[in-house]
């Protein structure tokens, strides 16, 4: 079953490679992970998507929680959270670029360059939906795709914060001074 993590960390070289390590050395593939800036300075929020089952995503949330630069670690379900992906498309629309067009505002798709024969579409939602709106556009030759995986915050009033950080992190700029 396809479970959702969202980790807050502080922004350290090499916390990534903590995290996915001790995910893939306890043999899970990670399906997606994506990282991004919080509103706190100096912290990241990762989304990590894992087929993993009840049991295993609460023994991956304890390993993953002892890392130190781990401040919060939760494990979202589609039902209680708000979830995205982007896709970014290229096709071959030749003379059909009406058409084309149209069916792009269809799934409320933008298009964000023009050239040529081809056309290059960026669009937001489900994974669904964007794999729907991929497959539609297959008839007029896909040049190139990418899909982000999926970011998510969890719905309501609530949101991981980190009031205190769990250590003392030295300064970044006396770091780099050589203290």
């Amino acid at each position: 079953m396809k479970q959702i993590l969202a980790v807050v960390v502080h922004s350290r070289p090499g916390v990534l490679a903590k995290i996915s390590g001790l995910i893939s050395r306890r043999g899970f593939n990670i399906e997606s992970l994506m990282s991004g800036t919080t509103k706190i300075p100096g912290y990241v929020r990762l989304t990590i998507t894992v087929d993993a089952d009840d049991d295993t995503i609460r023994q991956i949330c304890s390993q993953v929680a002892k890392i130190s630069e781990v401040e919060r670690i939760k494990v979202l379900h589609k039902e209680t959270s708000t979830l995205r992906s982007m896709l970014l498309i290229k096709v071959h629309a030749g003379d059909r670029q009406m058409e084309v067009l149209q069916l792009a505002a269809a799934f409320r798709s933008h298009a964000v360059d023009v050239t040529g024969d081809s056309i290059t579409f960026i669009n937001t939602g489900s994974e669904e939906k964007l794999t729907a709106f991929a497959k539609a556009l297959g008839r007029y030759g896909v040049v190139e795709m990418i899909q982000t995986g999926i970011i998510a915050l969890e719905r309501g009033d609530e949101g991981m914060t980190v009031d205190h950080p769990r250590y003392e992190w030295p300064d970044e700029e006396n770091r780099k001074g050589g203290v």
